[in-house]
């Protein structure tokens, strides 16, 4: 029971730590270039993803072994891996880490570029929630920027 509670502390911590990432980075998109915009994209995208990096490989360390039978040549294996508790939490970190290190690199591409901040702004939520459709719609939103006039209007 207490190692219950205890796993429940660290999912806590770990999706406030990235919650604090993800708004230092909508922060930096709305700062003027700067200082403070410079500490903003440090903070999102290097040092929470590390620190979440740390808390990872520790919960793989502390969790090894805990779900025989688990890996990743089958659905049903994969399954089996994150009946653990603990693993479950690790690729719950896993997640939050890499999806902030996506959103950083969204942001620092669109930032350096000097594009517009507003179509950024409403695709890091999405990526921040859905990972992979989040960066989709930067992609997306990057392409129809990118495409002529007469394209986009037809």
């Amino acid at each position: 029971m207490e190692e219950k509670k205890t796993m429940e502390t660290q999912f806590s911590l770990a999706s406030l730590a990235a919650l604090l990432g993800w708004l230092a980075l909508g922060l930096a998109v709305v700062v003027p270039p700067g200082h403070w915009r410079s500490r903003l994209l440090l903070l999102a995208g290097r040092w929470v993803p590390l620190g979440l990096g740390l808390f990872y490989a520790w919960l793989l360390v502390r969790h090894w072994g805990s779900s025989p039978g688990g890996g990743f040549a089958s659905l049903a294996a994969v399954q089996v891996l994150f009946s653990a508790p603990g693993k479950m939490l690790g690729g719950w970190v896993h997640f939050l880490a890499f999806d902030l290190l996506v959103g950083q690199w969204m942001a620092s591409r669109v930032l350096r570029r000097g594009g517009p901040r507003l179509p950024l702004l409403m695709v890091l939520p999405a990526t921040f929630l859905y990972g992979p459709l989040g960066l989709l719609l930067y992609a997306a939103t990057q392409a129809w920027r990118r495409a002529p006039a007469a394209e986009v209007a037809s």
